[in-house]
């Protein structure tokens, strides 16, 4: 299939036909991954403090670092989850928490060495954070980055991207970095050999050209290095925040996650948000380009303060993928299959 250019791209995402954008999301989907199945890892989401100086408006998880309800998370309870998690058949832990003022490496690099001794995958923290340590700290990104490896991080979730455009990231977040230093920070992680996965957030008012070029600016990386697992656009949880607004039509996200697939030719795997969809428009996004299903989520707390509560187990997982006529299989972060649920 020839590379959609950035015109035909925003021409898709603004006039075509869904159900022909349909389908053409789901022959190239069939093309990249002939062997029918759909993927999902089981992990947990840790959100290892709260507390957050970046005070995005689109968030309703963060705190002050002296208002109630503000944490740090202590390792007893950090190997709880930990376990408990191993014991559903988890491999992966998802590690996140905001932008601490005053926490320096030393203690991202002691709670990654005490999660690595547990046994764990650990996928964490986000550009932003990496930025944020390194500043703290006064060392470069690929300093921080080269510790935190050391020390336990083996992968770096695409969070923190919202939409490439810095007009939008300074009315929705001021204090986060800028889309070039998200890019770079990526970058930087991919030349020293660790694999991230792309996200992006949506709203329901964002222009085509808009989206077109935080695809665009992922894709034109990706022809850089490689080191982009996979890529997960996801809508704008607006209950409980202070941005507000309305909430992406299930239709509009299978228009955005369709054109994702078509446009991001070079990167194998898309994901579906069935945590803010709801499994059923999960399933039918499996037909608009997605192949990988997410994660169980054990635990997931940022969305759900958004007022996002969907939840399933990994029977409905595998029966929802299998309903939809895939073969289910959990896989870890690098996408690997660790064993097919049929």
């Amino acid at each position: 299939m020839k590379r959609l250019s950035f015109d035909e791209g925003v021409q898709l995402l603004e006039n075509a036909d869904l159900m022909e954008l349909a389908a053409s999301a789901d022959k190239m989907r069939r093309e990249l991954h002939t062997q029918n199945t759909v993927t999902f890892v089981i992990d947990r989401n840790i959100n290892y403090s709260n507390i957050c100086t970046c005070k995005c408006s689109f968030c309703a998880f963060y705190r002050e670092k002296e208002a109630e309800g503000a944490y740090v998370m202590d390792k007893q309870t950090l190997s709880q989850k930990i376990e408990e998690t191993k014991s559903l058949g988890g491999t992966q832990i998802l590690l996140q928490g905001g932008l601490h003022p005053d926490l320096p490496i030393e203690f991202y690099e002691d709670m990654l060495r005490f999660m690595k001794g547990l046994g764990v995958w650990v996928h964490g923290f986000s550009a932003p954070e990496v930025a944020h340590i390194a500043g703290l700290s006064n060392l470069s990104v690929a300093d921080t980055i080269k510790r935190l490896q050391t020390a336990g991080l083996d992968s770096i979730p695409g969070a923190g991207a919202e939409l490439l455009i810095d007009s939008e990231r300074k009315k929705i977040s001021p204090n986060k970095i800028s889309s070039k230093k998200w890019l770079s920070v990526m970058e930087t992680a991919h030349g020293l050999g660790m694999r991230t996965t792309a996200t992006m957030m949506f709203k329901k008012e964002d222009e085509a050209v808009k989206i077109i070029e935080h695809l665009e600016k992922v894709r034109d990386l990706q022809d850089k290095t490689g080191g982009f697992t996979a890529f997960i656009p996801w809508p704008f949880q607006p209950d409980n925040t202070e941005l507000g607004g309305s909430h992406v039509s299930a239709l509009e996200y299978l228009r955005v996650l369709a054109v994702s697939r078509l446009y991001l030719d070079n990167i194998p795997n898309i994901q579906v948000s069935w945590v803010t969809q709801g499994p059923k428009v999960g399933q039918t996004a499996l037909y608009f380009g997605g192949n990988d299903f997410g994660s169980l989520m054990i635990e997931e707390n940022v969305v759900a303060a958004c007022g996002a509560s969907f939840r399933m187990s990994v029977d409905e997982i595998r029966n929802t993928i299998s309903k939809a006529g895939f073969r289910p299989a959990q896989r870890d972060m690098e996408y690997n299959i660790l064993r097919y649920l049929d």
